[in-house]
């Protein structure tokens, strides 16, 4: 019941905290059983949170036991049904049997058909591209399968983010296939222990868009989303299949046109740095004109009904709005969207209710309940204009959107020439 309505709440969270939340691949349903679901951990408490509210299914992420030494927090993650793992890095000189217990646990809990997630990564971080797996994900499936009751099965899932630390950007998951234990080769535990290590690395590997370096990584999302944008498609689900395909062409190229790709790349570059330097977006040049002129009366009669409560919610909530920015600041980069959230959640409504009670206190009846109504909805509102302003398309002169446009147009050729050698 607890975790149940948890649950509700962190989609409610999730729902402000991300523009939007899209999905790829076939997502589990709601009666999938003994299901290990295993991602990569690039976004510290933001990745579980996001997985647990967009699963049909009942899922228990397995975490450090670090997390519940944090005030408040192991309280929470035993209400969302999660399991403590002592990691090594935390205890070096723990004993190898240390969390024999908690395995025994999470086998029985998977054979009797319930449902588990897990980083077998073991760490969180801002690296582009996997870090090596550990085997644990691959033991408690071997475990589970030896205990008897549900036959086991694997899933991953892996996430992306358009920015993996601002708030109100897009979040992408990508459901990979399902695999049983059955189908893992190997004569002994210990064979399949490895050979399900390697098919869960080689699942993540082909769901996310990855890189060497981070530039590198940087490159191959730009000309995804150039790419995407010219197919008429703005989506994170889109960027992130194009990617994918961009990263394996970049891959089949190396060594055999470094001179196209490495015109490509500059082109796509400076065009990306053009585009900074006047606050553009590639989108806005796919469709290749300046904002509309066109009046929409029926969009402007809801923006400038909803203009007086946006003010209301920008002013009010100005200070705990940046606080959590300021907190977040000197915090590394994967952990930055976890404490803008956690900092949230906590000065939000606090902030609200003192708002709320002051309004009580100095003002009449009537002025108070309006008052309280404004404090309550205004921040909704303010989040909605934050979205049409970040999402507008920017005023750009006659001569901006000439050079803009062929320095786009530049990119793409660039681009075409090198994927014409993997024809050669």
């Amino acid at each position: 019941m607890i975790r149940g309505a948890l649950i509700a709440i962190f989609r409610i969270v999730m729902r402000l905290y991300f523009r939007r939340v899209e999905r790829l691949g076939p997502p589990p349903e709601a009666d999938v059983r003994g299901r290990v679901f295993v991602a990569n951990h690039n976004n510290a408490l933001i990745d579980p949170i996001v997985v647990l509210t967009q699963a049909a299914c009942p899922i228990a992420p397995i975490a450090k036991a670090t997390l519940w030494n944090v005030p408040g927090l192991g309280w929470l993650m035993d209400r969302a049904g999660a399991v403590p793992i002592i990691r090594r890095q935390d205890e070096p000189a723990k004993d190898a049997a240390s969390n024999a217990g908690t395995f025994a646990r999470i086998a029985s809990h998977l054979a009797g058909g319930g449902n588990v997630l897990i980083f077998p990564e073991g760490i969180s971080h801002s690296q582009p591209h996997l870090t090596p797996l550990r085997t644990g994900a691959a033991r408690m499936l071997l475990a589970a399968a030896a205990h008897g009751g549900v036959a086991p099965s694997f899933q991953a899932v892996a996430l992306e983010f358009e920015a993996g630390d601002t708030f109100r950007s897009r979040c992408l998951l990508v459901w990979g296939p399902v695999h049983t234990v059955a189908e893992l080769p190997g004569f002994d535990d210990e064979a399949r222990v490895q050979a399900a290590t390697v098919a869960m690395t080689a699942d993540l590997d082909a769901l996310l868009v990855e890189a060497d370096t981070v530039d590198e990584r940087r490159l191959i999302g730009q000309v995804a989303e150039l790419l995407a944008n010219d197919a008429g498609d703005d989506s994170l689900a889109a960027w992130s299949e194009v990617g994918r395909q961009v990263e394996e062409a970049a891959k089949l190229l190396r060594g055999r046109a470094d001179r196209e790709v490495a015109a490509a790349a500059r082109a796509v570059t400076s065009y990306y740095a053009a585009l900074d330097r006047r606050g553009a977006r590639d989108a806005q040049l796919a469709r290749g004109r300046r904002p509309s002129t066109r009046v929409h009366p029926v969009r402007w009669l809801r923006r400038g009904l909803l203009a007086p409560l946006a003010l209301a919610g920008v002013l009010l909530y100005w200070v705990p709005y940046r606080l959590p920015r300021r907190v977040a600041r000197k915090t590394e980069r994967d952990t930055v969207s976890t404490i803008k959230l956690g900092v949230g959640l906590a000065v939000f409504p606090l902030w609200a209710v003192a708002l709320t009670v002051g309004a009580w206190l100095v003002l009449s009846t009537a002025l108070a309940a309006a008052a309280s109504a404004v404090v309550w909805l205004s921040p909704f509102a303010a989040l909605r204009w934050l979205d049409w302003r970040d999402l507008r398309d920017r005023n750009l002169s006659d001569d901006e959107v000439t050079a803009l446009g062929a320095a786009r147009a530049e990119a793409v050729a660039a681009v075409a020439r090198a994927r014409a050698q993997l024809a050669a």
